[in-house]
């Protein structure tokens, strides 16, 4: 789905709103949509009501400007994920990235212009499982497996406003928050039976009504008291990234994208991580090992996204000479192979084989 080169012509103040606003800090509360439609109003002038917001939310994910609404959630965290890749031969390509993509515990896989040509990403509900299916990868398509599980997030979070003609992301910003985050690879395993549970329900998003959380209250079985209680616990441990409006970064121009590797001396990398991901356009900054043995020397991937294809060049360009002096190397997406989001039903399922 794409929409036209002037969608933004029919988007109105409270629209606007909805979208660049609240992609994140959506209320947990009973009756969101109400306090919702109170900030809207006062930051707009323009007077809205909760059943009114619930129609444009329901309206924009139609058109594809919201791929859901609800929460984010961080798999790397919750289960034990990797990315990895596989040089794949031209003559194999699509034989290779069809049994890659077979396995339900790969939830993307991204096409890009370098050696290693074949990127994607493993979550299962263990090191063990996880390990396994890229064992198994390797031998059922007898290529070798990259494995780059990551060691630290300094910033991943595909929140920027799009209601704007910004050629790169956040190019009308000037500041991120950063915090180097240490990931482990075992995965979670003291989520409670209602925490468990309650990913599972909203891994697809919330219901888009007046009262989600008690939506979900119901499905879970649980008082919605106690479902609001666990998403704050959930929001506070790094489970959920954020709630609010998820959007659809592609269909609203953000066509561009390229995963940048730099070698940079490992006893600078926090300090530079943390300095790189802090700016604005810098959509993901993160550590991940090197691999010597596989001629891989490079330790941390950033990634920028944006409109303009030479506007996102250009900003390698200024991140490479003012900021990142090392060597590197630019790895274009250039196909979309899979993109589903990781299924929880999985990864909470502890003690069980997935």
């Amino acid at each position: 789905m794409s929409l036209d080169a002037d969608w933004r012509a029919g988007i109105d103040a409270v629209d606007a709103a909805l979208i660049d606003d609240y992609q994140s800090g959506f209320p947990v509360a009973s009756a969101p949509f109400e306090q919702v439609a109170t900030e809207i109003t006062a930051a707009t002038g323009v007077d809205v009501d909760a059943d009114e917001l619930l129609d444009r939310v329901r309206d924009l994910r139609e058109t594809g400007v919201f791929r859901r609404f609800g929460a984010v959630l961080n798999p790397p965290v919750i289960g034990s994920s990797t990315l990895a890749a596989v040089a794949a031969p031209d003559e194999r390509f699509s034989e290779v990235a069809e049994t890659i993509n077979g396995y339900r515990q790969v939830n993307h896989n991204y096409r890009r212009d370098h050696e290693w040509n074949t990127w994607f990403v493993v979550t299962a509900s263990s090191r063990e499982k996880r390990d396994a299916i890229l064992a198994e990868i390797e031998d059922r398509t007898g290529c070798a497996v990259l494995n780059l599980p990551m060691r630290t997030d300094y910033y991943i979070d595909l929140e920027f406003p799009v209601v704007n003609e910004d050629r790169f992301a956040r190019e009308s910003l000037d500041h991120t928050d950063v915090s180097a985050t240490r990931i482990a690879e075992d995965a979670r395993g003291d989520l409670t039976a209602l925490e468990a549970d309650l990913l599972v329900a909203i891994q697809d998003g919330f219901p888009v009504s007046a009262t989600p959380y008690a939506d979900i209250a119901a499905e879970v079985d649980a008082e919605v008291d106690d479902v609001l209680a666990a998403v704050d616990r959930l929001l506070g441990d790094g489970c959920i990234k954020r709630i609010g409006c998820v959007v659809n970064h592609i269909v609203t121009g953000f066509t561009n994208n390229c995963m940048v590797v730099w070698d940079v001396p490992d006893d600078d990398l926090d300090a530079r991580g943390e300095a790189v991901g802090s700016l604005p356009y810098v959509t993901l900054c993160y550590h991940r090992p090197r691999r010597p043995e596989q001629d891989w020397e490079y330790n941390l991937f950033t990634m920028i996204h944006g409109r303009d294809a030479d506007a996102v060049d250009a900003k390698i360009d200024e991140l490479a000479a003012d900021h990142l002096p090392f060597d590197h190397e630019r790895l274009y997406s250039t196909e979309t192979l899979k993109q589903t989001g990781a299924r929880y039903d999985e990864l909470v399922a502890q003690g069980s084989d997935d």
